[in-house]
């Protein structure tokens, strides 16, 4: 399950149910539903579902902020009952943009930048102007997905959906063969994650990238010319670090480290000098001259300095 990681979406199913879709082709739809449920890499924080239901009138199954597990989604559906009259898809639509589509009901503030998808399935002709609404649907942000089963109109498909038609728009000739979209849309939405799958031979990092991957390295290696390798770089090389005294490597990063008479300072590149006069620090019997971080001793006037550097 964890081997598919799509990339987090806001997603509404508007779901056809009229008198024109028999029973048993209405458990085809739910099927296709729970297939692609099982696609998608569910979760609050990952991608949100919503099923509506709709014939004459509109019935949300379910908002984005209800369920957030595959199973109480997949069990939700199987509990979906057709409407069984009319298909005023435009209408459909317009309650997704107006009732779903909204914080309230768990669509996630436009600052993080979720898309939010639409996935309409039909398989007949509007019976409202579905036109407009789709068109205000698509200026809204929304991206919409038409599934054309047995007798939908393929022009009304076209209104629908957003561009390019021929990523957007699906077709297929029974509700029998709905389950045969799931692939197309596992396609679309869903990138394999090589990285999850322990399949690659990247010696230290992994990186996914649009269903293969990249290899790259931690703080301190580059990557080796055959792009799976590491090396360790010498991190104490002139313009690698920002030691301003001495630079110790240390374990792929470094740390910084001063002169004899000099002390690290708070930001642990810079050094100060010490005041190596400071009582405790030298051994001078008088005088104590402090000289760019040592120091050497010196007499009051009338001594004279012993042999020893220190006595007077």
């Amino acid at each position: 399950d964890n081997a598919c990681k799509n990339r987090p979406l806001d997603l509404v199913f508007i779901i056809d149910s009229s008198r024109s879709v028999r029973p048993e082709e209405f458990e085809k739809v739910k099927i296709f539903l729970s297939e692609m449920i099982d696609t998608l890499d569910v979760g609050e924080r990952t991608t949100r579902v919503a099923v509506m239901n709709y014939a004459s009138s509109v019935k949300i199954e379910f908002p984005l902020r209800t369920y957030f597990d595959k199973a109480s989604m997949k069990e939700a559906v199987s509990h979906i009952e057709p409407l069984s009259a009319g298909t005023m898809t435009g209408l459909a639509i317009q309650t997704a943009m107006d009732e779903v589509f909204t914080e309230e009901m768990g669509t996630r503030p436009a600052t993080f930048n979720i898309p939010k998808v639409v996935i309409v399935v039909t398989d007949g002709r509007p019976q409202d102007q579905v036109q407009d609404v789709a068109a205000s649907a698509r200026t809204a942000g929304i991206e919409i997905y038409a599934v054309g089963v047995d007798r939908a109109d393929m022009q009304s498909l076209r209104i629908m959906a957003s561009e390019p038609l021929d990523e957007h728009v699906f077709y297929v000739e029974t509700y029998g063969v709905i389950e045969k979209l799931t692939s197309k849309f596992r396609d679309t939405f869903c990138a394999m994650n090589v990285c999850t799958l322990g399949t690659h031979d990247c010696e230290q990092v992994c990186v996914s990238d649009s269903g293969s991957y990249l290899c790259d390295c931690y703080e301190g290696y580059r990557l080796n010319p055959d792009k799976k390798t590491c090396s360790a770089v010498d991190t104490c090389a002139p313009g690698r670090h920002e030691c301003e005294q001495v630079c110790v490597r240390n374990n792929g990063s470094y740390v910084c480290e001063c002169y004899e008479g000099y002390t690290l300072n708070p930001d642990k590149k810079t050094c100060s000098a010490m005041d190596t006069c400071t009582p405790g620090r030298q051994d001078c019997t008088q005088v104590c001259l402090s000289n760019d971080g040592f120091y050497s001793c010196d007499c009051f006037e009338g001594y004279t300095l012993n042999p020893d550097k220190k006595t007077c």
